[in-house]
């Protein structure tokens, strides 16, 4: 089944015709038929399924998501003016005209990389709707064939959110661009850990955020209580962080419509407080919006300026949140968010700060509390609490959802993941992960104590994963958008030079913190490519092995094998033939249920499949012998269902296909005796020019053949004998004659962790009390 008009062994055509149905009754006109394999036939029973049009929002709609959008995405950027002028001066302010060159860099880089690269370019990258460093390298892969798992099917094509265009219909340069990329194997690899290093810095955002946030907010109370040591305020911090991870399990959903006003409370206050700091003190602070003095600044300090910018790049951190979130709302609302709310709330907190320390330079270790007016201290150190709280929430609810991305693509072992929303799908609760950042945080908040070394290692995390997706998003616009060179050569160079001077700034102090986010990096890219490593090669191992399509009419052959009432679901990740734990399983156990379905559970580059596109089904030859393939199509968000619903939901799609068939039997049989030119294979339906009558396509309108019901019912009748789950336990090894590396990666750190995660039944969807476990080694 891997490329279009391929015959299979049996004869049928693999993928070879576009089966989407006709919305109204057609004439079948006479001429020769295209053929068309049954999995293919599935795959077009899609109502509606080519309506690709991206639905349209209202405006009432569009501002009540701009509105809930403040406290999920823009929580982290909201409460950085908490730490910036802290973070930028952290040996003192000794030229006050420091403080002008300071606040245009602040004012030009909120302007150049949050504005104008994420909300006017960036968000227009979104893979149907959702955002991320997964996202954008699930759009790649759907372009170009550059996943290591060699599973690409035809059919996967014609899901509905697909939106692939033909190739022949690319420009020039966008398809010499993805041939290269496909016949490029270290290209593959290369974009494979890029996109691995990016997701595994956003995760590593998932402690930083919570220290910095939580620790920044809570050192204002040294305003009232000067008498705290640093120790005390960490420990306080600490308590927060605590409780704030013990309430992870609720999910983000429960306490959701309190973050959208709180962070609105927020912005208000510090609006506010800027306006009265900047009239009050030096409202010539505005003449920071003159980029001269972004010169002078680098002319009077040189180095030290350069040094200084690894704490003016903490003023947009949470600016991939605009993206990486994108999925709950809509790029219009994220927008507005942006524009109307966050970006001039943070600019006149900022400018009212530097104003306030134009006069009092000596307060820059802590502007923010120093520069609020005394009757305001408290209420807005309660909301600076709260706001830290929600920043911190965030990116734990991104990194669980990441994590969750990765584990399905098989970049991840297998860990618990807990649905807690029904409304957004998105939002996951990952028990092992949440204990381990928990654990993260508290380590890094007690040996740090101050936000200073913490903001070192934030200013990395942040602008590398920026700087990543700059990358990604230009292979967007050659390959996919077809931008004009020029402008393919501008976003990088402009946005991408900006983020590498920043980036430059914030290695200086990779002693000083810096370190953190790339040892956490580190240990997840370990995990993640060697998993993935495993899982790849572990498919290749089966689809080398995987069993020839006589095999099942050579069993129907044998007398002494015996035939289990019921239905067995025998488990395996190849979708392209037949799994070679069938064989080992029957060799161990010379029986095989009455009905069995072999079970491929795939994840496509996708968000989300309709549940009427998620199975596809064919015939294993000879059909009375009653063995099928299902492949089990899901999005990186879908939810896999509970064991119940999942096999109602497969027999029920089972029945449909039996009737189907049954019914393109017909049509095709009919058709034949008019036109002897058209012959049926067994394994073959025949089908017009990918257009059908309407009933054909209604499923259960048309009478269906009395062979079909007899099956149809006998399927049910096996139903209610009990299903039975087969799933592989798989050990790998490496081979003999193996390097030692790769020993080493196989037979000790991917073992390793296989054992000390979850084990496969516990993930899926399959019932422990009618589970079968079937045991296999595979040398790779």
């Amino acid at each position: 089944m891997a490329e279009p008009q391929k015959t299979s062994s049996n004869g049928a055509a693999e993928g070879g015709a576009n089966s989407t149905f006709a919305s109204e009754k057609v004439p079948l006109p006479p001429r020769r038929l295209q053929r068309c394999d049954s999995l293919h036939m599935e795959a077009g029973k899609i109502p509606g399924g080519q309506s690709y049009a991206a639905k349209q929002v209202g405006w009432v709609t569009t501002l009540s998501l701009a509105f809930q959008s403040l406290g999920v995405v823009y929580g982290d950027m909201g409460t950085s003016p908490l730490y910036v002028f802290s973070s930028t001066f952290t040996d003192g302010i000794t030229d006050t005209d420091d403080l002008l060159g300071v606040m245009s860099l602040i004012i030009y880089t909120v302007a150049l990389l949050p504005l104008m690269k994420y909300c006017f370019v960036v968000l227009r990258a979104n893979d149907n709707g959702d955002g991320g460093t997964f996202a954008l390298y699930s759009l790649i892969s759907r372009y170009a064939r550059i996943s290591l798992i060699p599973n690409q099917q035809a059919e996967d094509a014609m899901v509905s959110h697909y939106k692939l265009e033909s190739p022949s219909n690319r420009v020039k340069r966008a398809h010499w661009i993805k041939e290269k990329m496909e016949s490029s194997p270290k290209f593959k690899v290369t974009l494979f850990l890029v996109t691995i290093l990016a997701t595994s810095m956003v995760i590593g955002d998932g402690v930083l955020t919570p220290c910095i946030s939580v620790l920044s907010a809570v050192g204002g109370i040294k305003q009232s209580a000067k008498s705290l040591t640093e120790g005390q305020i960490a420990g306080i911090a600490i308590g927060i962080l605590i409780v704030l991870f013990l309430v992870q399990r609720f999910g983000t959903d429960k306490v959701g419509y309190t973050f959208g006003p709180v962070i609105l409370t927020w912005f208000i206050l510090i609006a506010g407080i800027g306006v009265y700091n900047l009239v009050k003190h030096d409202i010539g602070i505005l003449k920071a919006f003159n980029p001269k003095y972004i010169v002078d600044y680098f002319q009077r300090n040189g180095k030290d300026g350069w040094i200084s910018l690894g704490g003016v790049i903490l003023c947009i951190t949470g600016t991939e949140a605009m993206f990486a979130d994108l999925g709950h709302f809509n790029v219009r609302a994220v927008q507005i968010g942006f524009s109307v709310a966050l970006l001039p709330s943070v600019l006149l907190a900022y400018l009212g700060q530097a104003a306030y320390l134009r006069i009092y330079p000596e307060h820059v270790a802590d502007t923010f509390y120093k520069s609020i007016p005394g009757p305001l201290y408290w209420p807005t150190f309660v909301v600076a609490v709260a706001a830290a709280i929600i920043a911190s929430q965030a990116m734990i609810s991104g990194a669980f959802a990441i994590i969750a991305q990765s584990q399905i693509l098989g970049c991840f072992p297998r860990v618990r993941i807990i649905h807690t929303s029904k409304k957004f799908h998105g939002q996951v609760y990952i028990p092992e992960i949440n204990y381990a950042l928990m654990i993260l945080c508290v380590a890094v908040t007690a040996i740090f104590k101050t936000t200073d070394k913490i903001g070192n290692a934030y200013g990395i995390a942040v602008v590398f994963v920026m700087f990543i997706t700059t990358l990604l998003v230009t292979l967007v616009m050659a390959m996919i958008w077809k931008t004009s060179l020029l402008w393919i050569a501008l976003f990088p160079i402009i946005f991408g030079g900006a983020e590498l001077i920043y980036l430059s700034s914030a290695f200086y102090k990779f002693t000083q913190g810096g370190y953190l986010p790339l040892g956490f990096a580190a240990v997840l890219m370990l995990i993640m490519g060697t998993w993935h490593y495993v899982h790849v090669h572990r498919y290749k191992y089966e689809l080398k092995n995987k069993v020839s399509n006589n095999y099942v009419a050579e069993l129907a052959t044998r007398r002494n094998l015996a035939r289990l009432p019921g239905i067995g679901f025998l488990y395996s990740e190849l979708v392209q033939g037949i799994p070679p734990i069938l064989p080992h399983l029957v060799e161990k156990v010379p029986s095989i249920h009455s009905v069995l379905v072999i079970i491929s559970i795939k994840y496509l580059p996708i968000s989300n499949i309709e549940t009427n596109e998620r199975f596809l089904f064919r015939y294993v030859e000879p059909r009375e012998y009653r063995v099928f393939r299902c492949v089990v199509r899901y999005g990186y968000n879908n939810k896999v269902e509970d064991p119940r619903e999942f096999e109602n939901l497969l027999i029920g799609h089972l029945k449909q296909f039996i009737h189907q068939v049954s019914l393109y039997s017909e049509s095709s049989h009919s058709i034949g005796e008019e036109d002897n030119s058209i012959k049926e294979s067994e394994s073959s339906v025949e089908v017009q020019d990918a257009r059908l009558p309407r009933s054909f396509s209604d499923g259960i309108t048309a009478s269906p053949p009395n062979g079909c019901m007899d099956e149809i019912e006998l399927i049910q009748r096996e139903m209610d004998d009990g299903v039975v789950h087969l799933l592989g336990e798989i050990n790998v090894v490496a081979e003999r004659n193996a390097s030692f590396v790769k020993k080493i990666i196989v037979d000790y750190v991917y073992n390793f962790m296989r054992k000390n995660f979850r084990q496969p039944g516990k993930i899926t969807c399959v019932p422990h009390n009618r589970l079968l476990r079937v045991g296999m080694t595979y040398e790779i």
